[in-house]
């Protein structure tokens, strides 16, 4: 059985085309995607693009952004906002990760991504022991992606140490504990969820929590093109901690230990020389830029145009979900580097000049990357994950379509995301989630249990 969309205007991997038949399958394949007329009684659409690849997610941090905007009595930074979160992730059971990652993915969902690499390191029980089922928390996350439509690629996250030199881990990390044995067996657990819609790769949480021996031992026993993400020079004291423990800074350390390629997603990466950027470029790695979160916790600024210059492949993830929305960051990705530069329409490249096109390209080829999956494409063979927008705001009507992405990303704040397919299953109509008042319901009652601590 075959499904078909009719998209007067389609953007695909060149660019925005008219009049575009979308066809897909039953296991939810795009089969055609071709110039066309019309059919009578067939679905017809204005604006249709490929739905955004969250490439960064710690969806139990949803439940709570917001929370840690209170001033303590000396300097706040990312390192007392972590102290925070540690002490909230000891008390999440795994029904609450699954209500809390559910409603994560609806808002997400409703606001443009179809996909997400959920960086999952919360594997044990609040005592620290594993659940009689070690893979407990990541089924009960897939199921929730499984539940919303969103597509997943589950990374269970090695995180042995708690900073250079193989630090013990503390008492308030026991939850996060694993060894590289453990993760392969999680991993193996989880091999049946694979599907059109779910892949498995693993993370080593960083540099601080496993060590470049263990990483290696990791890597190489990972099936091939699995995906690989660690998060990596977030904050200037993580680069000065390891340069005192190593003599090296991090993303030099781990392209010199590590044989780091396309499979790679170096997280955050913020504080980087030039040549670490143009290593990480070269290497084919993709940079997870998550502006709102690296906003929210101070983190700094990525230098995207030297990146860009040296062809490096980049994405956005929303990380701690300070925001679920991808306009707000790719506007803030621009936004950024127009502060930090003091100039304007920086994001661009000689072959694309209109930024708004030129990110949400570039988003969807390092996203898709990074997944380890058939997305980012409006193309045969990719998934049939679709954004219809709403062609009747004031900010859309009676545009041309080269102008679109422009408008939607640098134009207000309204959602312009009217309906949302995934896997060839309609997850989002008229801007509202198919199951939204049932999840929310489940995590307003979650959210009541855990206010109570």
């Amino acid at each position: 059985m075959s499904h078909s969309l009719f998209a007067r205007h389609a953007l695909l991997p060149d660019g925005w085309a008219d009049n575009v038949r979308l066809s897909w399958n039953a296991n939810g394949d795009l089969t055609e995607v071709q110039s066309a007329t019309a059919r009578a009684h067939e679905a017809q659409q204005q604006f249709v693009l490929p739905g955004m690849i969250n490439l960064h997610s710690h969806a139990f941090q949803r439940a709570m952004a917001g929370m840690s905007e209170i001033a303590g009595e000396g300097p706040d930074s990312f390192w007392t906002w972590r102290d925070l979160m540690y002490r909230y992730a000891l008390h999440i059971t795994p029904q609450q990760m699954q209500a809390i990652a559910a409603q994560l993915y609806s808002e997400c969902l409703r606001h443009g991504y179809t996909a997400v690499c959920e960086f999952h390191y919360l594997h044990r029980a609040p005592d620290g022991a594993f659940y009689p089922d070690m893979a407990e928390t990541a089924r009960q996350v897939i199921a929730a992606a499984n539940s919303t439509g969103m597509g997943i690629s589950m990374l269970p996250v090695l995180y042995s140490f708690a900073d250079f030199n193989d630090t013990p881990l503390r008492a308030d990390q026991r939850r996060f504990s694993t060894n590289v044995d453990q993760i392969l067996q999680l991993v193996q657990q989880l091999e049946a969820s694979r599907s059109g819609q779910v892949e498995i790769g693993v993370a080593p949480h960083s540099l601080r929590a496993a060590n470049v021996g263990q990483i290696r031992e990791l890597v190489a026993a990972m099936p091939a093109q699995r995906p690989i993400h660690i998060h990596i020079a977030e904050q200037q004291r993580e680069v000065n901690a390891c340069i005192a423990a190593t003599g090296k800074r991090p993303v030099e350390l781990l392209l010199e230990t590590q044989q780091v390629d396309q499979r790679w997603c170096l997280v955050h990466a913020t504080h980087l020389t030039k040549a670490e950027l143009a290593g990480v470029a070269a290497s084919g790695a993709v940079a997870g830029i998550c502006t709102s979160t690296e906003g929210n916790l101070g983190d700094g600024f990525f230098d995207l145009p030297d990146y860009i210059a040296a062809k490096g492949r980049f994405g956005i993830g929303t990380d701690s979900h300070a925001s679920q929305s991808v306009i707000e960051e790719l506007r803030w990705m621009e936004y950024g580097q127009r502060l930090r530069l003091q100039g304007r329409n920086i994001v661009q490249s000689p072959g694309q000049r209109r930024v708004g096109d030129f990110l949400w390209q570039a988003c969807l080829q390092g996203g898709a990357l990074a997944s380890g999956r058939q997305v980012g494409q409006l193309a045969a063979g990719n998934r049939a994950d679709m954004l219809v927008l709403d062609d009747q705001h004031p900010n859309l009507q009676d545009l041309p379509a080269a102008e679109v992405l422009n408008s939607w990303i640098f134009n207000g704040n309204d959602n312009l995301v009217r309906d949302v397919i995934v896997g060839g299953r309609q997850v989002v109509q008229g801007g509202r989630h198919v199951e939204q008042e049932r999840i929310q319901r489940e995590y307003v009652a979650c959210m009541r249990e855990l206010r109570r601590l």
